[in-house]
């Protein structure tokens, strides 16, 4: 499916589908649909019947293959899944499967083969990838050699939020598209049409990309809520409540809700916007007041370190209290509550 702010988009890239070259890479925000829009692509360009609209036909044997997700011209990239275990007999026959931060080298070199056979339709074949900053050194070599010499009839489509971690020479070799991001009148509306309550405030917070605000999952804006009042508290807050009511969310929820309220503080004092919490304008103003901004800065360069760091952290609990005890003390004269 594709989303109606991709709709001018989508008419573009139709109309020249004899004429797309050979590689084109989908660029943009996390949380507008790129993805879904990737998929929707590679199923028209598939599709023996195609729309006027360009869409597929939905019924075709192309299409069928497609829904089923055994279409023999297509091939996507992701990170593999692998089951882990402890070891121990028990944890063995209880594996738990998750999901690999890289698309491996040989998961490039096996599309080798499919590359190297003709389409069954007589028409495209299509390799999707996603997300293309998944490719490590290895598996970025090897795709970039396939994208230097592409066989005839094959379209690679890869899919990023963050272009600049792909290699310069596989960005040179690929069509760049910037996939657009939804006004925010337009967003609202669709998540109000998708059922979403306070669908402003929801957005505000995910920075505008409707599909986040879409997967906030239910009771998680309570739970923020609660951390946000203890937040506004400022150099009187009890770092170690605060604490646990983030380490049921994690490291990494902890650390974006942390770097999102320091930018509206920051952004509050500087300038007078706010970004993210735009409900809470009058508080976070007051708060602002007191913050020390040196070391406000190097909060905000410490929980860069730890959102990198977030996936494997040595001590949850301990790295969750030390950042809230640090945020106490952003505040020389503790402000009233």
């Amino acid at each position: 499916m594709i989303y109606s702010w991709h709709n001018e988009l989508w008419q573009q890239l139709t109309a020249m589908r004899s004429r797309m070259s050979h590689a084109m890479l989908l660029q943009g925000r996390t949380g507008i649909g790129k993805l879904d829009f990737a998929k929707a692509l590679a199923g028209a360009l598939l599709c023996d019947r195609p729309l006027a609209d360009g869409h597929a036909c939905g019924s075709c044997d192309s299409c069928n293959w497609y829904a089923q997700g055994n279409h023999p011209d297509l091939r996507i990239l992701e990170p593999e899944e692998s089951a882990s275990n402890g070891g121990d007999e028990e944890a063995a026959e209880a594996k738990s499967v998750k999901k690999s931060q890289v698309i491996s080298v040989d998961q490039v070199r096996d599309l080798a083969e499919f590359l190297s056979l003709s389409s069954h339709r007589a028409g495209l074949r299509i390799v999707l990838l996603h997300p293309a900053e998944a490719l490590n050194a290895a598996s970025a070599n090897a795709l970039l050699k396939m994208l230097e010499e592409p066989p005839p009839d094959v379209l690679f489509v890869l899919v990023t939020h963050n272009p600049q971690r792909l290699l310069p020479t596989v960005r040179s070799r690929c069509n760049k598209i910037d996939m657009p991001f939804p006004e925010r009148k337009l967003a609202e509306e669709w998540l109000v049409g998708q059922g979403v309550k306070q669908a402003a405030e929801r957005l505000s917070y995910v920075g505008g990309a409707p599909l986040l605000a879409l997967k906030v999952e239910e009771g998680a804006e309570k739970r923020l809520a609660d951390l946000h009042k203890e937040l506004h508290r400022g150099g009187r807050m009890d770092p170690f409540a605060s604490a646990a009511l983030c380490l049921k969310e994690g490291i990494t929820y902890t650390v974006e809700a942390l770097q999102k309220w320091t930018h509206d503080l920051l952004s509050t004092r500087l300038t007078g916007e706010i970004r993210y919490h735009a409900q809470q304008a009058a508080s976070l103003q007051e708060l602002a007041k007191g913050v020390d901004l040196p070391k406000l800065l190097d909060f905000q360069r410490l929980l860069n370190e730890a959102r990198r760091s977030s996936q494997h952290p040595l001590n949850a609990e301990l790295q969750v209290e030390s950042l809230m005890i640090q945020y106490t003390q952003l505040f020389p004269t503790p402000t009233k509550p």
